[in-house]
């Protein structure tokens, strides 16, 4: 069983954007519960169909499959969801971890959150100085949430 443990953070500067080339992202909903999530997500070129379990601290089940895009974008479009989550990734690759961050748009313009994935919930591992505030545990960052309650309405 594929497993995904992960810690959110929000940003505190933009030094990052220097480090990797943004792509772009559209992703939906089918289904969004504590339980379980499936996300349809177009990711450049590809497309992506994801099932999420619920999480247990920083660590939950995650199953990804690669999918046609043209039937992701009639997934999104028609099945999944609104509004759509639409954001530009940076991965970035430093000091032996993965960062992943995304700007978000639309309607969730100006949130910016970093991602790190690990092997194990405790692994120790360095944050970057432009790394601000933990928000693993905040479920308005889910980005299964922001569908529901957008960025643009928190202010």
């Amino acid at each position: 069983m594929a497993k995904e443990t992960e810690r959110k953070y929000l940003i505190k500067s933009t030094e990052y954007r220097h480090l990797a080339e943004a792509v772009n992202y559209r992703q939906g909903y089918i289904s969004r519960s504590a339980e379980k999530v499936v996300r349809i997500r177009i990711a450049g070129d590809k497309a992506f169909i994801t099932i999420k379990g619920a999480a247990a601290g920083y660590t939950r089940d995650e199953f990804e499959y690669e999918i046609p895009p043209e039937d992701a974008r009639q997934m999104l479009d028609e099945l999944c969801e609104k509004p759509l989550i639409e954001k530009k990734r940076r991965v970035i690759a430093l000091t032996g971890k993965t960062w992943v961050v995304d700007e978000f748009e639309g309607e969730n313009e100006g949130l910016i959150v970093a991602e790190v994935e690990l092997l194990f919930s405790d692994e120790p591992f360095e944050i970057p100085e432009w790394i601000g505030k933990e928000v693993s545990g905040d479920p308005r960052y889910y980005n299964s949430n922001l569908v529901i309650n957008p960025y643009k309405n928190w202010r």
